[in-house]
């Protein structure tokens, strides 16, 4: 059981193996797939998270530029306020002005806040730097309306903060793959600056127009911003697309900013020939005031454009994200579809081999483990190696029931190939095996006769004999015969023969302890210790006696020849007899007498090892047969066999002494013993004889007493 147990267990072994192949066949397509999705789900979802990002500095910049507008038109009115002298009529329009900024201001702080904590780097820098700008407005307006600050430096101050502002617009197209989103960036920087630009004009010309007259350094940044101004425009028609171009021509090249080119066109004509700037128009007193308003025209058409780009922008933005959104779930919504697909489909062709090399496991261990030693047994158990009559092996070996035309089903064929041979090999062996034991019988019982007829030639001799010595020298012949014949009889053992003969009458133990010793050398060694409280039943008596004939022979042979062999017995208080042979000889190691306890308690088929340990067959096969217990126990020096007769084999002591046994026929044992003893042989030390004077020991030269009831009398 453990054997198979073992088998099972390495094809079970085997089996996760292929599994483990099988699984790794269908991680690697699916690893694959679930890389190449997740790349790509990542990497949609990365985009959607930079779209996102630009959809909200989108929203951000949209927010600075109603901030810059309205900041632009703060610095301007203040600075035109300061050069009027600071008018109390003219501060409540300023405070107008810096409420709107207030208003647009509360916004920016919002959105940069929100941006500020989720984008690091130098845009979160350019964020920080920008609402801290915003903190200085609060000194600078109470600088501008507590008269001590100047036009030109209220309008620096103020254009600081305006700077830093719309150094947000460029980071808006940075990072971004799109090209329609990244241009659109870029004309809303250009027009955004260009509007800065144009605002500045207005808010130097507003003072240069109070004072009547150009400082240089007021007009080298005039000129300054209206370079600027042209540039912007150049850059923004470059990236601007032909929609965009239109628009904006149709919103601020037209109508009222023919008006304020003019007026920016004589104030420079007049600054450069030195005539007076006043009197631009002869019905308007007021110049700055007309130039005010006209190019305050001008800027509020460019903020309409600014605002549109800014919500195209924003609207471009989020349509990205949402598409690169939708394009991570169709690809996750791909990837678990094809792995599904590809568990489904990796699943059914591991399937289609596990099973059927479950199958084939099972059937092929069912073969090893119960058809094929089932058959083996059968064909041991027949007299002629044939199971019922049948020719044909094919009969016996029955397919494996994996029928398919794969390499599965070809294994298993040959797996029935190999069945087969194992078949016809087994009923050959079987063949051979009843050819050698016929041999082995027809020459046990050959010689068996030869001995018989050889032991009533001797039996008749000795009963005319008066000589003493003539006898004792008969009754050796006698005795050698007598263990001629066991020696003949263990073929019949090998040979697997049943006995013909069965002794009728229960015969004492000590009768059957002294027919045993009748069939050893060396018997004068022995001395006897056995009580007849009991008798063995009469089928099982020769049987005994050969048993104890074996143990008692290995005793002698692996003892010192100066050391005594003692056979006792007693009675077991659960039932039966315990009979017992010790020896002083030298003994087995632990290993070998736990292989020889197992074999006595479950004796093998004879094999090659019997012609070593033929006394262990013998011994284990006629226990096996009789339900007798045998078991080796080592002493202090050598060791002790016991014999436990079981309690069905034994029978009340007849009231008168039993006839004596007849001399042994020529019998049909089914098991043999060997020719030797069956202890592994060793140099045997010399020790100095111990002898019990009150055992019955037989005399020297003489068999003992019962030599003859152990024959047919």
């Amino acid at each position: 059981m453990s054997t198979q147990k073992t088998r099972d267990g390495g094809f079970r072994l085997r089996n996760w193996r292929v599994r483990s192949r099988l699984i790794a066949l269908i991680l690697v397509p699916t690893a694959a797939a679930v890389l190449l999705g997740g790349v790509q789900v990542f990497g949609s979802v990365r985009a959607a998270a930079e779209y996102q990002r630009v959809n909200d500095l989108a929203r951000l910049s949209d927010h600075i530029g109603a901030l810059t507008h309205e900041l632009a038109g703060e610095r301007d009115r203040t600075a035109w306020f300061i050069a009027l002298g600071r008018p109390e009529r003219g501060e409540q329009g300023v405070r107008d002005r810096m409420n709107a900024v207030d208003r647009a201001a509360v916004r920016v702080r919002e959105s940069g806040a929100l941006l500020r904590d989720a984008i690091g780097g130098r845009t979160g820098d350019e964020i920080e730097a920008a609402l801290a700008r915003l903190e200085d407005l609060a000194q600078l307006r109470r600088q501008a309306l507590e008269e001590t600050l100047l036009p030109d430096a209220a309008i620096d101050a103020y254009s600081l903060v305006i700077a830093d502002l719309l150094s947000l617009h460029d980071e808006l197209g940075k990072g971004s793959s799109d090209d329609l989103l990244f241009g659109r960036s870029l004309t809303l920087d250009a027009l955004a600056r260009a509007k800065e630009s144009l605002s500045l004009q207005r808010g130097l010309l507003s003072v240069v127009l109070v004072a009547g007259r150009f400082e240089q350094e007021q007009m080298e940044r005039f000129l300054g911003a209206l370079a600027s101004e042209q540039s912007e425009r150049r850059a923004f028609a470059a990236e601007a697309g032909v929609a965009e171009r239109r628009f904006f021509d149709e919103a601020v090249n037209g109508g009222g900013t023919d008006r304020s080119g003019f007026l920016r066109e004589l104030v420079l004509l007049r600054a450069a020939s030195g005539a007076p700037l006043r009197g631009l128009d002869l019905a308007e007193k007021d110049d700055a005031g007309q130039w005010y308003e006209a190019v305050s025209a001008t800027i509020d058409r460019m903020r309409t454009v600014e605002e549109r780009h800014a919500r195209q922008i924003v609207a471009r933005s989020g349509e990205l994200g949402d598409a690169e959104r939708n394009r991570a779930l169709l690809a996750a919504g791909s990837v678990a579809g094809l792995l599904l697909a590809v568990l489904l489909i990796t699943s059914g062709v591991a399937r289609s081999l596990v099973r059927p090399l479950r199958r084939l496991r099972r059937e092929a261990l069912e073969v090893a483990g119960e058809r094929l030693p089932q058959y083996v047994q059968r064909v041991r158990e027949s007299r002629d190696g044939e199971i019922g009559g049948l020719g044909d092996i094919a009969a016996e070996v029955p397919p494996i029931g994996v029928l398919s035309r794969d390499e599965i089903g070809e294994v298993a064929r040959a797996f029935d190939e190999v069945h087969r041979e194992a078949v016809r090999l087994a009923g050959d062996e079987a063949k051979l095996r009843h050819t050698v034991n016929a041999m082995f019988v027809n020459l046990s019982r050959r010689s068996q006769t030869l001995v018989e007829r050889q032991l009533t030639l001797v039996e008749r001799l000795e009963r005319g004999e008066r000589d003493d010595r003539r006898l004792a020298d008969l009754f050796k012949l006698d005795h050698l015969a007598t263990r001629m014949r066991r020696n003949s009889e263990n073929l019949l053992v090998l040979a697997g023969q049943e006995v013909a003969r069965r002794w009728r009458n229960p015969v004492e133990v000590m009768d059957v302890v002294r027919a045993a010793l009748s069939e050893v050398e060396n018997y004068d060694r022995v001395v006897t210790r056995v009580q007849s409280e009991v008798a063995v039943a009469g089928p099982a008596v020769s049987d005994v006696v050969h048993l104890l004939a074996e143990l008692v022979e290995n005793a002698l042979s692996f003892s010192p020849g100066e050391t005594e062999v003692v056979v006792s017995s007693s009675r077991i208080d659960g039932g039966g007899v315990m009979i017992s042979v010790t020896d002083q000889g030298i003994g087995m190691t632990a290993d070998e007498l736990a292989e020889v306890n197992r074999r006595l308690a479950d004796p093998q088929p004879a094999d090659a090892s019997v012609a070593r340990r033929m006394g262990l067959f013998v011994v284990g096969r006629l226990a096996l047969k009789h339900g007798i217990r045998v078991r080796l126990r080592p002493q202090e020096s050598g060791l002790t066999a016991m014999v436990l007769l079981p309690e069905d084999l034994l029978a009340p002591c007849p009231a008168r002494p039993p006839p004596r046994p007849p001399r042994r026929p020529r019998s049909t044992w089914r098991r043999a013993a060997p020719s030797r003893p069956f202890r592994p042989s060793r140099p045997v030390p010399r020790r100095s004889p111990r002898r019990d004077r009150t055992g019955d020991r037989p005399a020297p030269g003489r068999p003992p007493p019962c030599r003859r009831p152990c024959r047919r009398g």
